[in-house]
C-alpha cells in the first residue's frame, strides 16, 4: 500500500509510485504508434475511411459504464479484506486480553499468545500464496508447513492447547468464541483470494477497451488531424489505466503497490501480545520509498 500526505500538482502529475502507468506505458505507446500510422498512411498514401465520432461516443459512454461497475465490485473486494483484517487485529487483542484473565498458567498462556501469532503469519503467507514460514515458526517452534493447510493447522493446535488450560467451561466457551471469530474472518479472507472476479468480465472489458483504442483514430482523423495519436495516448490512459486499477484492486491480498500491507497488521498484532508474553515489543514497520508492505 502507498501511504504518503496529500501531495503538491508537481508531483500528482509525475509520480509513478503507485501509479498504474508503468503497466500500461506500452499498450498506450503501442496504439499511439498505430494512430500515428494510420495518420501517414491517410494523409501520404490512401484516403482511409473517415467514421463519424458519435458512434464512438456512445461507445465510451457505454465502456465508461462497464469499467465503472467493474471498479466498484474491485474496489469492495479490497474493502472488504480490509475490514476482515480489522476484524482478526481486534480479535487477537482480545485474545490476548482473555488469556490474561482465563488462563492462569504463564507457560500455557504464551504457548497459545505464541500459536495465535504463528497462526496469522501463516494466513498471510497463504493468502499472498508464498511459502516461507519462518516468522510463525519463530514466534511458535512447531512448523506446521507439511500441514495440508497449515494456518488451520495453527488454529487446530492453538484450540487444543487453550482447551486443555482453561480452568472452567466458561473460560473454554469464551476462549472458543474468540477462536470461532478468528476462523470466521479467515474464511472470508480465503474466500476473496480463491474466487476473482468472473474471467468473463475481464475478457470483455479488455477487448472492448482494444477495440474502442484501435478503432477511435478513424473518428479524429478530419478534426484532429496529426493531433490525433494526442488524444488516442490520453483515451488510452483513461480506459487502460481504469482496467489496470481494477485487476490491482481485485486482489487485496497481493504483494502490489495497492494491496493491503498484510506484513505491517501483522506487526501491530506483534507490539499488541507483547505485553502479554513478557517480551519487548518489536518496532512497527516504516514505509520504505512511501510503500508499506
Amino acid at each position: 500500500m502507498i501511504l504518503r500526505e496529500k501531495t503538491g500538482l508537481f508531483e500528482l502529475l509525475f509520480a509513478t509510485q503507485g501509479s498504474v502507468l508503468p503497466h500500461i506505458l506500452p499498450r498506450i505507446i503501442g496504439v499511439s504508434l498505430l494512430a500515428v500510422l494510420i495518420v501517414w498512411v491517410d494523409s501520404n498514401l490512401v484516403s482511409l475511411p473517415h467514421t463519424n465520432v458519435a458512434p464512438f461516443a456512445v461507445f465510451g459512454i457505454a465502456l465508461s459504464l462497464f469499467l465503472g461497475f467493474r471498479n466498484n465490485a474491485a474496489y469492495d473486494r479490497w474493502w472488504e479484506g480490509r475490514r476482515l483484517w480489522g476484524q482478526l487485529v481486534a480479535d487477537m487483542r482480545s485474545l490476548g486480553r482473555e488469556c490474561v484473565m482465563f488462563l492462569p498458567e504463564d507457560a500455557a498462556r504464551n504457548e497459545v499468545l505464541r500459536l495465535a501469532l504463528s497462526f496469522l503469519h501463516l494466513h498471510r503467507g497463504n493468502l499472498r500464496k508464498i511459502s516461507d514460514s519462518s516468522a510463525a515458526k519463530d514466534w511458535s517452534g512447531v512448523d506446521f508447513s507439511d500441514a495440508p493447510h497449515p494456518p488451520c493447522a495453527a488454529l487446530s493446535a492453538l484450540n487444543a492447547r487453550a482447551a486443555n488450560a482453561a480452568p472452567d467451561g466458561f473460560a473454554r466457551k469464551a476462549l472458543s468464541e474468540r477462536l470461532s471469530s478468528i476462523a470466521l474472518a479467515q474464511a472470508g479472507c480465503e474466500r476473496i483470494a480463491a474466487t476473482p472476479l468472473p474471467y468473463v468480465y475481464s475478457l470483455l472489458v479488455f477487448r472492448t477497451t482494444y477495440l474502442y483504442c484501435l478503432l477511435i483514430p478513424f473518428a479524429l482523423l478530419d478534426d484532429a488531424g496529426w493531433m490525433t495519436p494526442l488524444f488516442v495516448a490520453i483515451v488510452a490512459y483513461v480506459f487502460f489505466g481504469l482496467a489496470e486499477v481494477t485487476e490491482e484492486l481485485a486482489h487485496p491480498f497481493g504483494e502490489t503497490v495497492n494491496g493491503l500491507p498484510l506484513d505491517a497488521m501483522c506487526r501491530t498484532v506483534e507490539i499488541s501480545m507483547a505485553p502479554h508474553l513478557g517480551v519487548d515489543a518489536p518496532k512497527p514497520l516504516a514505509p520504505k520509498g512511501y510503500y508499506q508492505s
